[in-house]
């Protein structure tokens, strides 16, 4: 077994790609939302596209929700207390 280098990055030849990505949005007054994109640079061109800039905003901004038809979300971007991003695998098993 050989030691990486400075260097040098260690991949694993099983390195999995997320199937897609959950975004847990906690909001003022304790409220929890999932929301989830199908990819990280989705995410980001909606935080950085829609949330940033109005962050201080009571405005509301449109979330997208991924695969609900019919359904929608507004939030106020400044009640949008933490982010949390959370890469899910198609062989990740649900628990409850």
């Amino acid at each position: 077994m050989t030691q990486a280098t400075d260097g040098e990055q260690r991949k694993s030849k099983y390195a999995r790609t997320p199937t897609e990505y959950a975004v847990h949005l906690l909001i003022d007054g304790g409220h929890r939302e999932e929301v989830r994109f199908s990819t990280i640079q989705e995410f980001q061109k909606w935080y950085s596209g829609e949330l940033v800039p109005k962050a201080a905003s009571s405005d509301f901004i449109t979330v997208p929700i991924k695969n609900i038809q019919g359904e929608y979300m507004v939030l106020r971007p400044s009640k949008v207390l933490a982010i949390r991003v959370e890469p899910v695998f198609s062989s990740s098993v649900e628990r409850f």
